[in-house]
């Protein structure tokens, strides 16, 4: 029986205080067959050398580097050009991985003939604590419904390269993941399909964009309208229906678990 490979991509900025984790929680998984590509965007701190450290040991981690800081969607694009693999996953440089995501995921995914799929994921804060707080994945999740807001937790998103091809993103400096996963399932005309069980673990962090409120209706307008080429009006529009949906729609994601 041939094992799927799954390329996973990893941008990371000035990372020194997680990227060890999270590598160490790819290199625990119970799942083998993969390689971890990293394109560190020009990193002020000691990321490389802790990347370098791994690079040393594991051949299946690759390191790319970026000569002056280009942003996320030129970082995760270069390592989409590099990848090799069947599958193609994402991992941000502050996230965690359960061991057996990768084993659950891809079993999952061609038991169902799955092009994209996403999982539940926990939440724990910059210290690495949980919170005890999990969002949700929905079952199956649309291309219209996608365009409403990203359901997609890009931490636990993978898509079918065999099937799909290798798909890339807008140069946005943010919500660029989002738009992969627009495209991956307009690509696969099938919508994608949420595993239930978290499978990963989100950092929330202070500086996110999710704690910006200005900044995310900033962003997600951009989306519309550079990403998705929406005009004006239709961007506009479409930025008050992802406010409703996700301020009283996906905030019902979040469950807390005490």
């Amino acid at each position: 029986m041939i094992i799927p490979k799954v390329s996973i991509i990893t941008p990371t900025f000035n990372s020194k205080d997680f990227i060890e984790h999270t590598i160490r929680s790819v290199i625990d998984q119970t799942y083998q067959n993969w390689e971890l590509i990293i394109v560190d965007d020009a990193s002020k701190d000691n990321t490389i050398e802790i990347i370098n450290e791994f690079v040393s040991v594991y051949p299946n981690i690759r390191l790319l580097q970026n000569k002056e800081n280009n942003g996320a969607a030129i970082s995760r694009n270069k390592a989409i050009e590099a990848a090799k693999g069947d599958y193609i996953a994402f991992l941000d440089a502050d996230d965690l991985w359960k061991p057996e995501k990768l084993e659950k995921q891809i079993a999952f995914m061609e038991e169902n003939k799955c092009d994209v799929c996403f999982s539940s994921y926990e939440l724990m804060n910059e210290k690495g604590e949980l919170l005890h707080q999990e969002i949700r994945a929905l079952t199956s999740l649309s291309y219209k419904k996608l365009v409403k807001s990203n359901y997609v937790g890009n931490l636990t998103g993978i898509f079918n390269a065999r099937t799909l091809g290798k798909i890339t993103s807008v140069n946005l400096r943010k919500r660029q993941d989002w738009l992969i996963w627009l495209e991956a399932i307009k690509k696969s005309g099938k919508p994608a399909l949420g595993i239930q069980e978290p499978l990963a673990i989100y950092r929330v962090r202070e500086s996110s964009i999710s704690s910006n409120k200005l900044n995310l209706v900033k962003y997600n307008y951009w989306v519309y309208k550079k990403g998705l080429g929406f005009s004006t009006l239709k961007s506009m529009y479409s930025l008050v229906i992802f406010l409703f949906e996700h301020f009283f729609v996906k905030s019902k994601q979040k469950v807390n678990l005490n």
